[in-house]
């Protein structure tokens, strides 16, 4: 299967961070996207509120200037961030009062929210989605029935 670079290297940085325990959605630093953007936490700028899709003038500038950080938009970011913390269980966007995850960084929850992000990825680069685990089973039966036939 054919992908891109961005996607490649997010991958890699969240397989990382998610085995290493450095993943948590409750750090800008090592949320979803602070992974993605090598630990680091300046992209919260982009938004007036974590977990928001809502551009503020910082983030509408990067925006309309076609900037991008690690190969994403800042509109981007602020999707597979959105798409983590929900995913973790978290309503967005954040806010004491809104319904949060007992343990955040709990190893099921961050899989839930590491997958939501690859699915979005998959979806921004039009890749086939590699967390559908029916295409592997799908296949697996064709090659079972193949060998029935033969």
């Amino acid at each position: 299967m054919k992908t891109t670079k961005r996607f490649d290297a997010a991958i890699h940085k969240l397989y990382t961070a998610f085995h290493s325990n450095q993943l948590n959605p409750a750090c800008c630093k090592q949320c979803a996207v602070g992974n993605i953007l090598d630990k680091t936490d300046g992209w919260k700028h982009l938004s007036d509120s974590h977990g928001s899709l809502n551009l503020n003038y910082v983030g509408q500038a990067h925006q309309s200037m076609g900037r991008k950080f690690n190969g994403y938009t800042p509109l981007e970011l602020l999707q597979i961030e959105q798409a983590f913390l929900e995913a973790c269980g978290f309503e967005t966007p954040l806010h004491h009062r809104h319904k949060k995850p007992s343990n955040p960084t709990d190893k099921d929850v961050l899989f839930q929210g590491l997958s939501a992000v690859i699915t979005l990825l998959c979806n921004f680069d039009n890749i086939p989605n590699v967390m559908d685990y029916k295409r592997v089973f799908k296949s697996s039966e064709m090659a079972i029935t193949k060998k029935i036939k033969a």
